[in-house]
This record gives structure tokens, C-alpha cells and sequence, in this order.
């Protein structure tokens, strides 16, 4: 209920226009460095995106020639899942010089 003098907004001045962040698809990008074997891509992607080791093992390959791999496309909230497991999984025990996890990314 409103008083003597006072208006009600419209619709549209209450309504703030934005993009639908859950659009899709999103993809998570795998990116190459030199720093995790492909046994870790492998082991890495069979764990996290539950992918057998045959696609797994392509990745590994795309990811090293063309430096960079899609290993997941869909919805956000199962990207963001993805992207996160892949960012926490850790470095490789196989060398050294892994101190992290890959570099992932999330893209629409």
C-alpha cells in the first residue's frame, strides 16, 4: 500500500539488465608447460573428468603439439567443478620442477 504522493517504480527501473552468466557452453582449457609429464595428463584427466585413457591421452598430445586442449565443455556449474579440481589436483611427483597444478582455464 502506498501513501498520498508516492509512486511505485516501474518495472524497468527495477529491473537491472545483465547476461546470463549460465549461457553456454563453457569450456575448460587445458594449457601446456613444462613442468608435468603426460603420465599426469593422463592420470590427471582420467581423475578429474572421468575420461578413459585413450581420450585422456589424446589431450596429453594435443595439449603438448598445439599447446593448448578443451577437456570439458557444457554448463557452467559442471565447468567450474572441473576447473577447479584441475587448478587444486597439485604438482607432478614425476619432476622436480612441478610446483602446481596445470593451468586451466574457463571460457564461454
Amino acid at each position: 500500500m502506498t501513501g498520498a504522493g508516492v509512486s511505485q517504480p516501474s518495472i524497468l527501473e527495477e529491473t537491472e539488465v545483465r547476461p546470463r552468466r549460465n549461457d553456454g557452453p563453457w569450456k575448460v582449457v587445458l594449457w601446456d608447460d613444462d613442468f608435468h609429464t603426460y603420465e599426469y595428463v593422463i592420470e590427471m584427466l582420467m581423475d578429474v573428468c572421468q575420461m578413459p585413457w585413450e581420450k585422456a591421452f589424446q589431450h596429453a598430445v594435443e595439449v603438448d603439439t598445439k599447446k593448448k586442449t578443451i577437456v570439458f565443455s557444457g554448463e557452467l556449474e559442471h565447468a567450474e567443478f572441473v576447473h577447479e579440481r584441475i587448478l587444486n589436483y597439485g604438482p607432478d611427483p614425476r619432476m622436480s620442477s612441478s610446483k602446481g597444478s596445470m593451468t586451466a582455464t574457463l571460457e564461454q
